[in-house]
């Protein structure tokens, strides 16, 4: 079975939405996040990519870098640029790219189904890459950006979404740097967010589309997380 949770997500005011969206970390080098971020200091680069807050030719693996990771995330949430929902959620977000729309549920997947292999790899990763993801994730104890799972065909799922996106999203935009559409919506009702877990508990595996160094480094934290805790009982938030 596949564990999965809802969460209390930390994200934008819909009013700021288009000045903290980026592109993925590993999409582009630090120079090109320099520039894309300009002189925007609400853009998530600064959390992402922090690097481009030294001067140009600093080490994106600097030891400064990633405590200006952690600095930056603590002042965009004092400053109200993200702020964390009051309720536990699932959500579900809609890109747009040529002509095509795909949806796909937001959840909190569980560590022990990474390492004992609910959740498929594709790719074999790499222990300097994990790494570098882990710091980030240590440094601001978040996952700051989602990974990408597929997951078997379920049409209930697929009705749950088709009707939450008839619906007004939360955010709507399109991205100037590469004209995509990107919708978002919250899951608020509490029998929606029970089938979602409920449905999700029948499958046997989930299976990484894209982000194996984000769900190793995610996994690795939570597992030093559960060694330093003499207590742990496994529902802990760094188990997912």
């Amino acid at each position: 079975m596949a564990i999965v949770k809802p969460f209390k997500g930390i994200r934008p005011p819909k009013e700021l939405v288009e000045q903290v969206e980026s592109r993925p970390y590993d999409v582009l080098d630090s120079e090109e996040a320099r520039a894309e971020a300009g002189d925007n200091e609400k853009s998530l680069y600064h959390i992402i990519k922090p690097e481009i807050d030294f001067p140009v030719g600093t080490s994106e693996y600097d030891p400064r870098v990633y405590e200006k990771a952690a600095e930056n995330f603590q002042k965009f949430q004092d400053k109200g640029w993200l702020v964390q929902d009051d309720k536990e959620h699932y959500y579900i977000y809609a890109q747009t790219m040529n002509g095509k729309t795909q949806y796909g549920l937001v959840v909190c997947a569980h560590t022990d189904d990474y390492q004992k292999g609910n959740i498929k790899k594709h790719e074999l990763t790499r222990r300097d890459k994990e790494e570098d993801r882990m710091k980030h994730v240590r440094v601001n104890n978040a996952n700051i950006e989602p990974v990408f799972f597929a997951y078997p065909d379920n049409k209930v799922l697929d009705e749950l979404i088709m009707r939450y996106a008839a619906t007004k999203p939360e955010y709507d935009f399109i991205a100037p740097i590469d004209g995509f559409r990107h919708q978002f919506w919250i899951i608020d009702n509490d029998k929606d967010t029970q089938t979602i877990t409920a449905e999700f508990a029948k499958m046997p595996s989930l299976y990484i589309a894209d982000g194996h160094h984000r769900s190793a480094a995610a996994a690795l934290v939570g597992q030093e997380k559960q060694k330093q805790n003499p207590n742990h009982r496994g529902d802990e938030e760094y188990n997912s």
